[in-house]
């Protein structure tokens, strides 16, 4: 078995990986990793499952320290994290390699593997966030734009009679509600900011044909009326982790597109 961790702000997403296939996954929060809790977790949904490797990427620096020395003191090895310097799988053409969240490049490589190039990742997070790797296979960049709940908790906070909504899909295109007023602006009003920048996007990369992957909380129901979007992954960002593990693990498993 393989274990693979993405550790975010507010969760660590973990998953089991055998061969080619996840056959377990489960999150954990990111905040337990400081009381130790978040280990002792990871130790008994582990279990007895024997595992050949782990893999990580992480955006809060002072946990990542904190896995490493959980895996390496409980299975005796330690994990490959996922940087600039470790990544396979895709190119790198951008000023700051180091300022990239880990966890957009393994979003990357994992389209790239699936999708071909150029392609672009949405990943509909805390931020929503649109990685691209143009048509020579390199990760150049990609747009930043509020998340969805953001946005929503946003209106209701600075705002004295808006309320805190829970997001949903809505057919209505005029809101007979406050709510409703609220969630088309939210729902309808995000698939267009989506598509407006993917429009620019597929200008900028001049690609007659460019295919966009999903993933993250909201990914689904915003991918519903997207029709540039060609298909939504949850667990995107940890298949990703597993090809660069497998491409660096030995000649016998290197892949034939990095």
């Amino acid at each position: 078995m393989l274990l693979l961790l993405d550790i975010g702000n507010t969760h660590t997403h973990v998953g089991l990986a055998r061969g080619r296939r996840m056959v377990r996954h489960t999150d954990l929060p990111t905040p337990d990793w400081r009381s130790g809790e978040a280990g002792r977790a990871l130790i008994r949904w582990v279990g007895e499952e024997s595992l050949r490797g782990a893999a990580l990427c992480s955006v809060v620096p002072e946990v990542t320290s904190r896995v490493v020395r959980c895996v390496r003191q409980r299975w005796g090895f330690a994990p490959l994290v996922l940087t600039p310097q470790t990544l396979s799988g895709v190119g790198i053409d951008y000023p700051q390699p180091d300022s990239i969240g880990p966890d957009r490049l393994a979003n990357a490589v994992a389209a790239r593997w699936h999708f071909g190039q150029p392609v672009v990742v949405l990943d509909f997070g805390t931020a929503l966030t649109f990685d691209v790797v143009n048509g020579e296979g390199n990760y150049v960049g990609g747009v930043i734009a509020p998340g969805l709940s953001a946005m929503t908790d946003y209106l209701h906070e600075k705002t004295a009679l808006l309320p805190r909504i829970t997001i949903r899909d809505t057919r209505a295109v005029i809101g007979r509600s406050t709510e409703e007023a609220m969630l088309i602006g939210a729902v309808h009003g995000y698939r267009g900011l989506v598509r407006a920048v993917l429009g620019e996007l597929q200008t900028a990369l001049g690609a007659a044909r460019l295919p966009v992957v999903a993933t993250g909380g909201y990914a689904r129901l915003i991918a519903r009326q997207i029709p540039e979007i060609r298909a939504v992954r949850p667990g995107l960002t940890l298949e990703g982790l597993r090809l660069v593990w497998q491409d660096r693990s030995g000649p016998a498993h290197r892949s034939s597109r990095r």
